[in-house]
């Protein structure tokens, strides 16, 4: 049966990472009978510039239907004077508010390639590789109430409320136990127990539902002491599983220890693996249109969608693997690039990927391909046209 994919290329640097993410979706359709249907929409700040809202309703419609999305980043400057509600960002948690994606997924891997990138000595990081489980649909940045009030004496005064329930707890504990199955079987919880009572209840659910996980080794921690730990010894680390606000910052510090934010890619996931699949940057307004992003994020946020939401966990191999031969031959985009290795842009690193892939292809073949010519050939081909199928 097809596969429907909607693609939402959204602000900044989206749409040229998007489009090289394409380019492999495209390819892996045309070589490798991939049966995927490609369709665009609108979202963040590109859609209230074209329709008047973050999340247009036919975006949300596409949404539900589709099988898989694929995102690259929304926000931007020039909407940053709009009323909250009104900004690029809640076309994203509405998204994820709308279809239930409670499981953001966050691995983040050290390339060997990239040990001299990263901000930590290379013994220190060295082999990293660690599977960050957010709570992605509760938490700070949904309870209600919110918002920004005068006092009496005339003073502003800004608030928001922290929750959670036992059920989002352990649905989102369920998720990050059944990953440290997969793994090494150690499940740290990241929060803050001692002074938030929110998290209070975090930690005992937590603690609770381990029972029913046997095999899995649990451990707790403050926020602020993981903080300090991912950059003191990151490596003891297996998957953390921990709340939506404290989620997004601690994975964006891992991301730095892998060398850039530009190579991490995420899951977001409903109950049943339909999914939404995003590199964890953000739009980089400072760098768009320049050509000089760095897309192999959102090339592996779509092997993640291969893997859970596609069941095609062969060709999401295939991406990394190729991902990895691009490192190995030294070609580097701006943010990982270092001295002895050649730097390109954010079209040319795709089509490094894809020529990877398909040099792979024909090998298996026994056929002799001159990879110089494969990507462009593909291009050529309509394969990997940057129209919507």
């Amino acid at each position: 049966m097809t596969k429907k994919i909607l693609v939402l290329p959204g602000d900044g640097i989206g749409p040229e990472i998007v489009q090289e993410a394409s380019k492999v979706l495209k390819c892996l359709k045309q070589e490798f009978a991939l049966d995927i249907e490609l369709e665009h929409a609108p979202i963040g700040g590109a859609a209230i510039d074209a329709l008047g809202s973050p999340l247009p309703q036919k975006t949300l419609a596409l949404a539900k239907e589709c099988d898989a999305i694929l995102l690259g980043a929304v926000g931007g400057y020039q909407w940053e004077s709009l009323e909250i509600s009104m900004r690029p960002e809640k076309g994203l948690l509405g998204l994820r508010s709308e279809l239930t994606l409670f499981a953001n997924l966050r691995p983040a891997i050290l390339y060997p390639q990239l040990a001299a990138a990263s901000s930590l000595k290379p013994e220190i990081v060295s082999g990293l590789d660690i599977m960050i489980v957010r709570e992605l649909t509760g938490g700070i940045y949904f309870g209600q109430p919110r918002g920004i009030r005068r006092l009496e004496n005339g003073e502003k005064e800004g608030f928001n409320t922290l929750v959670y329930n036992e059920s989002e707890i352990k649905r989102i504990g369920r998720s990050a136990f059944a990953a440290a199955q997969k793994r090494n079987k150690q499940l740290c919880s990241v929060d803050k127990a001692n002074v938030l009572e929110c998290t209070e209840l975090w930690r005992e659910t937590m603690t609770e539902l381990a029972l029913d996980y046997p095999d899995v080794e649990l451990t707790h921690m403050y926020v602020d002491n993981a903080a300090m730990q991912l950059v003191r010894a990151p490596k003891q680390f297996d998957v953390i599983v921990t709340t939506n606000m404290f989620g997004d910052i601690l994975s964006d510090c891992a991301a730095m220890l892998t060398g850039s934010i530009g190579m991490l890619p995420s899951a977001s996931l409903d109950a049943n693996n339909k999914g939404m699949y995003e590199p964890i940057h953000g739009s980089a307004p400072d760098i768009a249109g320049q050509g000089i992003a760095n897309p192999l994020a959102t090339i592996l946020s779509v092997a993640m969608m291969l893997r859970y939401s596609l069941d095609a966990p062969e060709l999401a191999a295939r991406i990394e693997r190729a991902v990895a031969t691009v490192l190995d031959e030294k070609l580097r985009t701006p943010d990982i690039h270092t001295e002895e290795c050649r730097k390109v842009g954010t079209e040319e690193m795709g089509d490094a990927v894809v020529a990877s892939i398909m040099r792979e292809y024909w090998h298996e073949a026994g056929m002799n391909q001159n990879l110089e010519n494969t990507a462009h050939e593909c291009i050529g081909s309509g394969g990997l046209s940057n129209n919507a199928d």
